[in-house]
């Protein structure tokens, strides 16, 4: 037999527990992007930044800030909030590999 999906365990068993969850993780969620969106902004508008530390050091840490919690937190979210507790073949190595 070959495997379709994933089993993904629940963080918690009732709804209040659920909603409480995913608007926890959306507020890190939000704050996340706001602050390396500002971190990127930043950077680019601000011309005495461009030195070759500053520039390469924080914009890749945003980026792949970025990259990293945009991959794994959207499935979290949508996990807590419609209890839905499977994720796909597919869709897990999808987030794999977008994560490495």
């Amino acid at each position: 037999s070959s495997i379709t999906e994933f089993i993904l365990l629940a963080f918690a068993d009732t709804r209040e527990l659920r909603l409480s969850h995913f608007w926890l993780f959306l507020g890190i969620y939000l704050a996340a992007l706001l602050g390396n969106g500002l971190i990127i902004t930043t950077i680019a508008c601000d011309h005495t930044l461009h030195t070759p530390m500053l520039y390469f050091f924080l914009l890749s840490v945003s980026l792949l800030d970025l990259g990293s919690i945009s991959t794994i937190l959207p499935k979290a979210m949508t996990t807590s909030l419609w209890d839905t507790r499977d994720i796909s073949y597919a869709g897990c190595a999808a987030q794999v590999f977008l994560l490495f």
